[in-house]
């Protein structure tokens, strides 16, 4: 399965492609559509869909996992991430994706382990995940993030699919059990590194991350 994941703005739009292959998570490619901010906004929208139709073409996905809506204190700046989104969610389905939405605390606590993770430390553990030779840009990261969110959740779906279908519901058991299978395998070595890399974190900010 081949999955984009997208991180919404009007300014620069953050896209990952991955791939799975039974419990190996592979990663193809990701990058941001940097958009002329002194453009108007409908200008800004056309080079969004222009630049994500080239990449949907390029990689061929499956699936779109979208950052869905969270709250903002600036309403001006929800309605423009929502015409952002809205041109996204447009693109995608007009390719034929099977598009998921998942909430970004719900992606920090996926890949962080805390739903206030902070951008750095959402791109820290993504290239330790998926072993990449750079931290990514902060929304490039953050599509990477959603996108290997949707295929943790989605392993852990047809695992309980298939569960089902042997008869009867899962116990409690089986569902913890399947919610561990589903998750990446990470070597020793990474996380170490992933350890470290939090414990310098705490010991300059004087607080846990």
């Amino acid at each position: 399965m081949i999955v984009i994941g997208v991180d919404p703005g009007t300014r620069h739009l953050g896209w990952g492609v991955l791939e799975r292959s039974g419990t190996r998570v592979t990663h193809l490619a990701h990058g941001v559509i940097d958009t002329d901010t002194d453009a108007p906004l409908a200008e800004r929208l056309v080079t969004i869909d222009t630049e994500l139709e080239v990449i949907l073409k390029e990689h061929r996905p499956r699936v779109g996992a979208v950052e869905g809506l969270f709250f903002a204190k600036d309403a001006q700046s929800a309605a423009k991430l929502g015409h952002a989104r809205g041109v996204i969610l447009l693109r995608l389905a007009r390719a034929g994706l099977d598009i998921r939405e998942y909430a970004p605390a719900l992606v920090k606590r996926s890949i962080v382990g805390k739903g206030a993770a902070d951008k750095k430390q959402v791109a820290m553990v993504i290239t330790a995940i998926l072993r990449l030779p750079e931290p990514p840009r902060s929304d490039a990261a953050d599509a990477l993030a959603i996108a290997l969110t949707h295929l943790n959740a989605s392993g852990f779906d047809e695992r309980m699919a298939a569960s089902s279908s042997s008869g009867g519901s899962p116990s409690p058991a089986e569902v913890l059990r399947a919610a561990r299978a589903k998750a990446p395998k990470i070597p020793p070595a990474v996380q170490a590194l992933i350890a470290q890399a939090k414990a310098k974190a705490k010991g300059s900010k004087g607080r846990p991350i």
